[in-house]
């Protein structure tokens, strides 16, 4: 999105990294979940304020009411869904999801969807991609938008 619309591209994940000069999934294991959540609260009333961009948040930092407020501030929130079992398919090589190192990954990830289903529907846009490309998504982004 951020490519085609010729606007900064900023990763909630990639700048906690940055400032924590760590990993996420070693953020969790050695200071938890909630420490990393204060981390992406933080990040994300700073960078909410800026013009022109696009911010990638992951699946829980709207579990957070402040997050929901400052993101929609200057900016429409976009929930991508899929079905857990193309969640699992898209994530399950990577290492770097903290939440999903269980022994049944995509147990976990319907858990989380359900846990989160009320927290979603605060977004202003809502995208199904369980069967589309990235570019598809992207083009459908376009579409959404145009339409708010």
């Amino acid at each position: 999105m951020a490519r085609i619309l010729k606007v900064k591209f900023i990763d909630v994940d990639n700048l906690i990294e940055q400032e924590e000069k760590k990993k996420i999934s070693r953020i969790f294991k050695e200071k938890g979940e909630e420490y990393f959540r204060n981390c992406e609260y933080k990040i994300i009333k700073k960078i909410s304020c800026l013009d022109n961009c696009v911010i990638s948040a992951g699946g829980g930092a709207i579990l957070e009411v402040e997050n929901v407020f400052n993101l929609k501030k200057k900016g429409v929130i976009i929930c991508l869904s899929a079905s857990p079992e193309i969640i699992y398919e898209r994530i399950k090589s990577g290492k770097d999801r903290p939440l999903l190192q269980v022994k049944n990954p995509l147990k976990k990830i319907k858990t989380l969807l359900e846990i989160r289903k009320l927290y979603y529907k605060q977004a202003d846009i809502f995208i199904e991609t369980s069967n589309l490309t990235v570019e598809e998504v992207a083009v459908k982004i376009l579409q959404e938008i145009v339409k708010y």
